[in-house]
């Protein structure tokens, strides 16, 4: 560990120097600045800017400038911002100016929804100006709720960007109106919504984005080039003139809870039960959050989408339940979806999917000055068959430096209480250092080192990445080299795979023709990665050389050609029946991709690839169609389908998704979400009743079934019906 340790620490130091050298952010004077003024007379929150007293007076913020279609024009339709504040609420106003109110796109109303696909407004609040992240709102014509929390990217892919975390939820407010001059927004944000230093007038870091979807527009008041998204505090503008409150904030989130069950088993009577629990959170500081809960339910989350695994690796699934995503960011270190250091889905579910009860837990978790800081506890009840119980415990620390740069360390702990592990020896321990170094403008390199700790292991328990980026407006291209251990075990972390070396590289020219057949963006890349095993067995290889072309209409188009190699040293089962023998397999494969413009009421994507595949050949075909009517009505249809002929036999796969959303308010809504994985012969279904009162507290009304059509052809189901009832509580309102 330790050399490994050094070698990342030497690495990074001879790349980047001291971090007083890395100081390449943009100066002061060249910052786009506005000020939020103490409120006189606190706006009436109907959405009516232009006509509410509380606006008087209140500066704008103009001037905004397109990102896309044409990047550095000024934008095609004026917007106002104003911001003001009382003693405990942050008052956002937003004049969205249209010349052709009637062409205004409003896609979704559902919370969370992409604002991508409607016309929109989202603001970025970077409260403690450290150019690292921030927490973003957002809104739309219907008045939908947008909201998630930006942190600092520490290592991982290819591609460079921030951590978004859309899962994040804050109670805030917001009102729309649709008029003759364009559509109009109020937003009402509570200081005790979000995490910042506090005190006296200060400045925060803040940048706002409007979307004019029927133009494909986006564009921005602190300018971005076309590299760069909203959460870029990087390059954001200053918000002058805040005085955040130095304010308490105690909540509380209760829930109770009726379940009815009926097991798949012929004969079986329902089960009905009932439970309560609760949730608190305390600001220790206006930056740093203790979180608790006792006996925790996430009923109301929705289902995970199912998935077939057609090769001999691990399938990721992604965390939905809230406790675990408040500052999540901050506990993220390793390789995203390949290795993690920690996962919080390790915690109360078992490897199946299976709910593993969560007797209690905390949290602390925030910033004091450049210092980022988390603790997560968690205590799990034994599930029989599944696991015993566990104490689960999280340490994180990070530090800010300049441009863009961090250094951080995680320890990730596990102990059991297995009486078969032989007198307390039930235990897994990580320990992790990693760093983020800016180097100028659009460099950086990121790296992290781990070791874990496990009973019966005693070697190749280690694993580190360094990677190098480089993004400008023209070019991105990144370098990297991967290595875990055929020990490293990170129990409560996520591992794709184990024992390999990898090295990766990356590179992508952005070209944006002036007038060639209504093409907004051209983009050649080219992408290779290879995984090999300490024998220098080469397991993987995939080079992947494309072309995406982007209309100005919303179409897009991708033109690949992908030249893989598997290299496999144990037979594996990969369909029924179907066995892949030990060899080295190299094949190519062509893989296309086309969508219509999914601004559009109906909008259809395909993705075709076609090519070899462990010896043998596979046709596979990916389609969506999506359909809308107006905010209302919205409904997704995926079909996934594998034609796949191997010299060990013949299968195909299908696997189909049906999403359906009605909202009767941005807060009342019915969801369905309707799965076949005929892999599996599963079916699955998940209905929820929705009404959301404060941030992910409110009413839920849950069914689940699933039904395995291939048990003995008896096609018996097992049935859920779930009411549960959350409220959030402020005690120091």
């Amino acid at each position: 560990m330790r050399s490994t340790v050094v070698t990342l620490a030497s690495a990074a130091w001879l790349v980047v120097g001291p971090a007083e050298a890395l100081a390449q952010e943009k100066p002061a004077a060249e910052r786009a600045t506005t000020r939020a003024v103490r409120a006189s007379t606190d706006p009436v929150l109907d959405g009516d800017v232009l006509n509410d007293p509380g606006w008087n007076g209140v500066p704008a913020a103009t001037g905004f400038v397109q990102n896309t279609p044409d990047e550095g024009q000024p934008a095609t339709e004026r917007t106002k911002v104003f911001l003001t504040f009382n003693d405990d609420t942050l008052f956002v106003g937003v004049v969205c100016f249209d010349r052709n109110p009637e062409g205004i796109i409003v896609a979704h109303a559902r919370r969370d929804e992409s604002l991508d696909e409607t016309d929109s407004f989202r603001i970025i609040l970077d409260t403690y100006l450290d150019r690292q992240g921030g927490f973003v709102f957002g809104t739309n014509p219907a008045g939908m709720q947008y909201d998630g929390q930006v942190t600092g990217r520490s290592s991982g892919g290819l591609t460079a960007g921030n951590d978004f975390n859309l899962n994040w939820d804050a109670a805030w407010e917001v009102e729309t109106q649709t008029t003759e001059i364009g559509w109009t927004a109020e937003l009402a944000i509570p200081f005790r919504s979000i995490r910042y230093p506090g005190g006296d007038a200060t400045t925060w870091g803040v940048n706002f984005q409007r979307n004019i979807r029927r133009r494909n527009e986006s564009s921005f008041w602190a300018p971005l080039t076309r590299q760069y998204n909203l959460y870029w505090v990087s390059l954001a503008g200053n918000l002058e003139g805040m005085e955040a409150p130095r304010q308490r904030n105690l909540q509380l989130t209760p829930y109770a809870l009726a379940d009815s069950r009926r097991e798949g088993i012929e004969g079986a009577s329902t089960t009905s039960d009932g439970e309560f629990g609760i949730d608190l959170k305390y600001g220790l500081t206006p930056s740093l959050t203790l979180d608790a809960t006792y006996n925790t339910d996430f009923a109301q989350v929705e289902a995970d989408e199912l998935q077939i695994n057609l090769d001999r690796f691990n399938l990721f699934f992604p965390e939905k339940r809230p406790f675990f995503l408040e500052n999540a960011g901050l506990f993220e270190v390793g390789v995203p979806e390949e290795v993690a250091l920690f996962f919080s889905r390790q915690i109360g579910l078992g490897p199946d999917g299976e709910e593993i009860p969560i007797e209690a837990g905390l949290r602390v978790s925030g910033k004091q000055g450049q210092n980022n800081i988390g603790f997560l506890y968690m205590r799990t009840e034994e599930a029989l068959g599944i696991a015993p119980e566990n104490d689960f415990a999280v340490a994180r620390y990070s530090r800010d430096l300049p441009n863009r740069s961090a250094v951080g360390a995680i320890f990730v702990n596990r102990d059991g209480a297995d009486p078969l592990a032989g007198g307390g020896d039930d235990y897994n321990r990580t320990y992790g250092l990693d760093a983020r170094f800016g180097i100028g403008k659009y460099g950086e390199i990121t790296g992290f080192a781990a070791q874990t700790d496990t009973p019966g292991i005693e070697r190749d328990d280690r694993a580190f990445q360094l990677l190098g980026r480089y993004n400008s407006e023209n070019w991105s291209s990144s370098l990297g080299y991967t290595e875990v251990g055929e020990g490293f075990n990170p129990e409560v972390g996520f591992l794709r795979r184990k024992g390999y070396r990898k090295p990766e590289g990356f590179v992508l020219r952005r070209i944006r023709p002036e007038k060639l057949w209504g093409l907004q963006e051209v983009r050649p890349h080219i992408s290779y990665s290879g995984f090999w095993d300490d024998d220098d067995f080469q397991e993987t290889g995939f080079l992947h050389v494309d072309t995406h072309w982007e209309f100005k209409s919303g179409y897009e188009v991708h033109t690949g050609v992908n030249f893989t190699h598997e290299g496999v040293k144990e037979p594996f089962e990969i369909s029924d029946g179907v066995i892949v023998p030990p060899g080295t397999y190299e094949h190519e494969e062509v893989a296309l991709v086309f969508w219509t413009n999914r601004g559009a009421p109906v909008s259809f994507t395909l993705r075709p690839r076609i090519g070899g595949f462990f010896g043998g050949d596979r046709v596979s075909i990916s389609s969506g169609l999506d359909f809308r009517i107006g905010e209302k009505f919205n409904s997704e249809i995926d079909w996934s389908y594998n034609d796949i002929d191997l010299p060990g036999g013949d299968f195909e796969t299908n696997l189909g998704r049906l999403r359906a959303t009605y909202s009767f308010t941005p807060s009342i809504l019915i969801q369905a979400l309707v799965q076949y994985n005929d892999s599996a012969d599963v079916w699955a279904t998940n209905l929820r009743f929705t009404w959301l009162q404060r941030a992910n507290a409110g009413l839920f009304i849950v069914y689940n079934e699933i039904q395995d059509v291939g048990s003995a052809g008896t096609g018996i189901a097992d049935r859920e019906l779930i009411l549960k009832y959350s409220r959030l509580i402020d005690l120091l309102r």
